[in-house]
């Protein structure tokens, strides 16, 4: 209980710092006033990318003991990216348990630390975006389009932009 306590401070604490000092490229509140473990994230898709002019909601659940722990990151809207799964999950080091890879693909350093905050962690999100990693992708499709169909892969992010605009 105590843990989720302090997490829930925090959690307060970041909105409002989001409040006061908002950051280009995305916003953030509670879907539920009274549940701060649940935010919605609107992303704009960053300016030069393939996905510039396009509005990307997502929701971000934090567990009990943030920020020993990340959140996890799921897109709402259509999203097609090597980094995200077909049900709209987020897969990027920052968000991963914090310590050594499994798979060895990541160094610790990479993953996540308590330090990261929501901000960082869209900011990551938007890096993302603009520069996809295919080493290790976590929609497979996605990532061979992106390799070897640049047009193909073009044109599925141009119909993700326009739905989201949409919505």
């Amino acid at each position: 209980m105590a843990a989720s306590n302090q997490a829930q401070l925090l959690l307060q604490k970041q909105l409002k710092d989001l409040c006061k000092n908002p950051v280009d490229g995305f916003s953030a509140g509670l879907i539920d006033d009274n549940n701060f473990f649940e935010w919605s994230v609107t992303i704009i898709g960053p300016p030069d990318t393939l996905y510039d002019g396009g509005y990307f909601n997502a929701i971000m659940s934090f567990p009990p003991n943030y920020p020993v722990h990340p959140p996890s990151v799921r897109f709402t809207s259509e999203m097609w990216h090597p980094n995200v799964y077909t049900d709209g999950r987020v897969c990027i080091s920052i968000l991963h348990a914090p310590g050594d890879d499994p798979n060895g693909y990541e160094l610790a350093s990479e993953r996540w630390t308590p330090v990261h905050t929501v901000e960082s962690i869209v900011l990551s999100i938007i890096s993302m975006l603009s520069s996809p990693n295919d080493e290790s992708p976590a929609n497979i499709e996605a990532a061979k389009e992106w390799r070897d169909r640049r047009d193909d892969f073009r044109k599925k992010v141009s119909r993700c932009v326009r739905r989201s605009q949409e919505g």
